[in-house]
């Protein structure tokens, strides 16, 4: 007996995302063979970024250990009421994007401002890359925001979904923050 809907939990995560004003465009589901292991990527938008150009990426690693492990210790318990184990999770990313910046942010405040923005419960990873396509061509600074955060399969199996709408509500105001000053960044406005 399956405790955990994985499919039905990704299929709730996209309508809370649309519940909080983002838009879903494209869904994966890939399945490594071998080892069972299970990647599904959603990708969204805010409502106001239609038309670019912030992308935010959800991925979620569903690591089979963990999830037969916490069927394990859910088929010992001899209450179907008692609380279910804890200590079970999954790895969840959140990724945003943006494209090559002509005038990028200071990388210092833009990470200050993050930070005050995602709090404790959405903390955020800045970084920034610049490549260069030829030896006369000037370099492309792109940025990445990456959420590391986990999702605890006990919390999923109760249903308890608050702690991901807290979560969305952060990813729309990073995002919002984002969008309103990318046009900068990327020589629009």
């Amino acid at each position: 007996m399956a405790f955990i809907d994985v499919a039905g939990f990704v299929s709730d995560m996209k309508s809370h995302a649309v519940d909080h004003g983002f838009h879903v465009h494209d869904e994966r589901h890939f399945v490594e063979t071998y080892s069972l292991r299970q990647l599904w990527e959603v990708d969204l938008h805010p409502e106001e970024a239609c038309d670019g150009p912030i992308d935010l990426h959800l991925s979620l690693e569903v690591d089979p250990r963990a999830l037969l492990g916490f069927e394990d210790e859910m088929a010992k318990l001899d209450d179907p009421d008692a609380d279910p184990p804890t200590g079970f999770e999954f790895p969840l990313l959140f990724t945003w994007a943006l494209p090559p910046l002509s005038r990028p942010p200071d990388l210092l405040v833009l990470a200050t401002e993050l930070a005050g923005l995602g709090g404790t419960e959405l903390p955020l990873e800045l970084s920034a890359i610049d490549s260069t396509a030829s030896v006369i061509d000037a370099p492309e600074r792109r940025l990445s925001i990456v959420a590391r955060l986990s999702v605890s399969l006990a919390e999923v199996y109760v249903n308890d979904d608050s702690a991901f709408c807290r979560i969305l509500e952060k990813c729309g105001d990073v995002s919002l923050y984002l969008l309103e000053r990318a046009p900068v960044w990327v020589g629009e406005g």
